[in-house]
């Protein structure tokens, strides 16, 4: 009997714990919430670029999960987008948000 692997995805849990699965999980979190924070603001993928001092191709590479974060560009990024960056990090999984500053 099959047990419906083909119609959704699980990731076996010793996946969860290799390094690259956990930094692509970083990087892909990353672009979500960069992409949403910008599209809140109403910001192209270039005015975002310029207010972080990077070039276009660089924020739609990050927006598309292909940067694995840094401290210094997390903090340039949340500047950019002025918002407070909320990050948690558990054993297999990283969220994170960028939280509007209050006007």
């Amino acid at each position: 009997m099959s047990r419906g692997y083909h119609t959704r995805w699980e990731v076996p849990d010793e996946h969860r714990a290799d390094p690259a699965y956990v930094e692509a999980s970083a990087a892909i979190a990353l672009g979500q919430a960069v992409f949403d924070a910008r599209g809140a603001l109403g910001l192209s993928v270039g005015e975002l670029g310029l207010r972080a001092g990077l070039a276009a191709e660089e924020v739609e590479r990050i927006e598309g999960g292909g940067t694995v974060p840094t401290l210094p560009l997390l903090r340039r990024l949340a500047h950019a987008l002025d918002a407070q960056l909320d990050l948690s990090i558990d054993s297999d999984e990283v969220s994170l948000s960028f939280v509007p500053h209050a006007a």
